[in-house]
């Protein structure tokens, strides 16, 4: 008979940190090697399709308990399984609680922790702190899609929206495009320009000219890649941030882990539509429904509304997964616009959750706990 004991170990942030969390070059390369599986089919993701984002859990706009939090902005609970097979054959779950107001508090927006299990047991192995984990695996995303579809010569990227995203994605910028020079920024406010200034000045000296402009236009003119991570509300797409044609420079790379418009006729009939997986756009698209962009702002949803239709075929949307086995060419022809659609997906942070919390073990680092010895209920 097995041993019945249960120890899992414990990672706090900053142990996180000491483990590897923000090794970006390795972040990247984690999550190409992510997608490659995926394309194989080796992976799970929650609901009956297998390619869920997750279950949510909101609250009403009103309540009659007394304990019961209302809506609000960004308030929520989710909860995000998955299992990704390869070299890593983990199964894991992100869960976080979100709310706008904790910045009132001095606390992120949402906090997040992520459970690693054993495959076959549900064991767990890991508990850790996930906010610099999420944010790393965020930014890394756009990177495989900068080293896939931007110029090698890149010299310009164009920021909107300089939090976090932009961060972690400027970072995975400059793990596969190193000769990054001038960066454009347009954001909401001093605090933010300047914090990411800072970050971009400490971290990569080699980056000598910053710009901060007053326009989505002047943030996209010129620019070889153009990170595009603001926060907007949903349900009026109006309120998204619009990008013109006319502003995009031949050959540039547009990548959008959040909300975005392009006008339908240069979707149609000029983008390139890239994805990160297909097939997660599909599940939204079979879980929301009709308009499902009215609820999620990201582009590549706007096109499976367009698919629907009629004015777009579904084979002009490429998957990166393909591009990175090889079926579908990286580039289709010279001087192409990018729209690369980064929707998040919890296997993402199993990925890199499984890497770092082997690191941790090979080093010793974290906090091993005992679930139990022997459990009662045998």
């Amino acid at each position: 008979m097995s041993d019945p004991r249960i120890d899992f170990l414990y990672l706090g942030e900053e142990e996180m940190i000491q483990a590897g969390v923000t090794d970006m070059a390795g972040c990247v390369d984690a999550m190409e090697e992510m997608f490659r599986l995926m394309k194989l089919g080796d992976f799970r993701m929650g609901g009956p399709n297998g390619n869920s984002h997750g279950v949510m859990m909101t609250f009403p706009q009103e309540s009659p308990f007394p304990n019961m939090p209302t809506d609000g902005p960004d308030r929520r609970f989710m909860a995000m399984p998955a299992y990704l097979g390869g070299k890593f054959d983990m199964a894991g779950m992100k869960w976080y609680g979100s709310n706008t107001e904790n910045r009132k508090k001095g606390l992120p927006r949402s906090i997040l922790m992520l459970t690693l299990n054993d495959k076959d047991t549900g064991a767990p192995l890991a508990f850790m702190s996930a906010n610099v984990l999420s944010a790393f695996r965020t930014g890394a995303v756009p990177g495989v899609g900068v080293k896939y579809f931007s110029k090698e010569d890149s010299r310009v990227v164009g920021v909107i929206g300089p939090g976090v995203m932009s961060k972690t994605a400027f970072d995975a910028t400059m793990a596969v495009r190193k000769g990054i020079e001038t960066v454009k920024i347009k954001g909401r406010s001093k605090e933010s320009i300047d914090g990411f200034i800072r970050y971009i000045k400490e971290k990569y000296p080699s980056v000598k000219n910053f710009q901060v402009v007053e326009t989505m236009e002047e943030a996209v003119r010129d620019s070889d890649i153009v990170h595009i991570a603001t926060s907007s509300p949903t349900g009026d797409i109006k309120e998204y941030p619009y990008i013109e044609e006319a502003w995009i420079k031949p050959g540039a790379i547009l990548c959008c882990p959040a909300a975005a418009r392009f006008d339908d006729d240069f979707i149609c009939n000029r983008a390139r539509t890239v994805t990160d997986n297909i097939q997660l756009y599909e599940a939204w698209k079979e879980e929301i429904g009709e308009n499902a962009y009215h609820t999620i702002p990201i582009p590549a949803v706007r096109c499976m509304d367009l698919v629907e239709e009629g004015k777009l075929k579904p084979e002009q949307i490429d998957d990166l997964g393909d591009v990175i086995m090889g079926t579908v060419p990286a580039h289709r022809k010279e001087d192409e616009i990018v729209i690369y659609s980064v929707g998040g997906m919890p296997i993402e942070d199993v990925a890199w959750g499984t890497i770092v919390y082997r690191n941790a073990l090979l080093k010793g680092i974290g906090k091993k706990l005992n679930l139990w010895e022997t459990p009662y209920l045998a």
